[in-house]
């Protein structure tokens, strides 16, 4: 009697291809390095954050209000939600594909402490304000101890972002009661100088980033419920099926939007100049900003959903979305692209570049570096080109 062979277990597929990749994701990516462009370019701009004029005039006012209400501390939580979809994304390919636990739970581990080196080459010689380094290092602890978790378990994200919505809430009434206690002199937003920006030489700058960087990389470690969010997502496949989570995502983009801007609204307004409080207050409207920032992550990416699933009736996407979705790709060399530009531009010992006014400077920088990633991210496209550095950790991850 004949004896049927059994086929040898696959240890791990390889990378995602094209026809496998969901539109939604790779168009919010590509849309919100936008937003992140704006954010960073800022910082250079200004040797610091939140990156605005602290006296602000004519259009200014509008920009300041504008980049503290809807852009700064609302733009990475949305990278932070997409890191958690898509690690759950990766690992449910490769258990479709019949790899073991064991091999899904290796490939993960590989590619996360990839990022955890490619983060810090990143720090070390562009820009201090890395997330990849602090998002390799969440990969790593949500894999470990949340991806092979179960339904039940994964429902206590929803109960502490329940919480964090209530701890949001009062932190806004207590600044509120700031503001109407208000006494003093009338304060206005200062920039939190970062030396590493400020350097007046690249070996300056260089040896003031590796000061920086693991300050800044441990505060972005709190991320990881934004993270454990977006895998929740994932595991209902919410990004892949938009038009049948309709309800759930208007839901999402009403609360998260309304918390996020309502929550950076007063100190917008401050930055434009607008609103007059002392620096006690001043102080609690940065705070109440940075916690209800992180409600703009779900919030973007859930009005992104409601986008896409209107696009998808269309017979054709178009050319410009579809340029913007390559990006969102290839949103890694995207991410590096620009803090390679920003250097160059922007930097002291860089070209400097001053059109006269700094904010318009940095912004209209960042839209410029962001529309050339976005034609190349297309060009790369049709050339059937991941991304340098999309490329690279592919490589290094499947050894392929």
């Amino acid at each position: 009697m004949a004896h049927t062979a059994t086929p040898p277990a696959v240890e791990h597929r390889g990378p995602v291809t094209r026809r496998e990749r969901a539109l939604a994701p790779d168009l919010i990516r590509g849309a919100m390095l936008l937003l992140i462009a704006l954010a960073n370019a800022a910082n250079f701009g200004f040797a610091g954050a939140p990156g605005v004029n602290g006296t602000p005039h004519g259009l200014e006012r509008v920009f300041n209000l504008l980049k503290l209400t809807l852009v700064d501390a609302r733009a990475y939580p949305v990278f932070g939600l997409m890191f958690g979809y898509g690690l759950v994304q990766l690992a449910r390919r490769q258990q479709n594909s019949g790899s073991s636990v064991g091999a899904v739970r290796s490939i993960l581990l590989k590619r996360h402490l990839w990022m955890v080196g490619f983060g810090l080459v990143h720090a070390t010689l562009l820009y201090f304000g890395d997330f990849l380094g602090a998002y390799g290092l969440i990969g790593v602890l949500c894999t470990l101890l949340l991806l092979n978790r179960s339904d039940k378990f994964h429902r206590l994200i929803i109960v502490i972002w329940a919480l964090q919505v209530l701890y949001a809430v009062g932190t806004g009434v207590l600044a509120l009661m700031a503001a109407l206690n208000s006494t003093g002199p009338a304060a206005s937003i200062t920039n939190s100088p970062n030396p590493s920006l400020a350097a007046t030489s690249y070996g300056q700058s260089l040896v003031e980033r590796l000061q920086e960087y693991p300050a800044h990389t441990a505060f972005v470690l709190g991320l990881i419920v934004v993270v454990w969010l977006g895998m929740w997502a994932a595991r209902r496949q919410i990004l892949e099926n938009p038009a049948q989570h309709k309800t759930l995502l208007t839901r999402v983009a009403v609360l998260g939007l309304s918390i996020t801007v309502l929550g950076g609204l007063p100190l917008g307004l401050v930055g434009a100049g607008w609103l007059h409080v002392d620096s006690s207050a001043v102080s609690s409207f940065e705070f109440l900003a940075q916690i209800s920032g992180q409600f703009g992550g779900p919030g973007y990416v859930a009005l992104f959903g409601l986008i896409v699933a209107k696009l998808l009736r269309r017979p054709q996407l178009g050319r410009p979305l579809t340029a913007i979705s390559a990006l969102g790709q290839r949103s890694l060399s995207g991410y590096l692209f620009q803090s390679v530009a920003w250097t160059i531009l922007l930097a002291p010992y860089g070209l400097n570049l001053d059109l006269g006014n700094t904010a318009f400077t940095a912004a209209a920088a960042a839209i410029a570096i962001w529309i050339v990633s976005v034609l190349a991210a297309n060009a790369m496209q049709h050339r059937n080109y991941r991304g340098p550095a999309e490329t690279l950790l592919r490589r290094l991850v499947y050894n392929r």
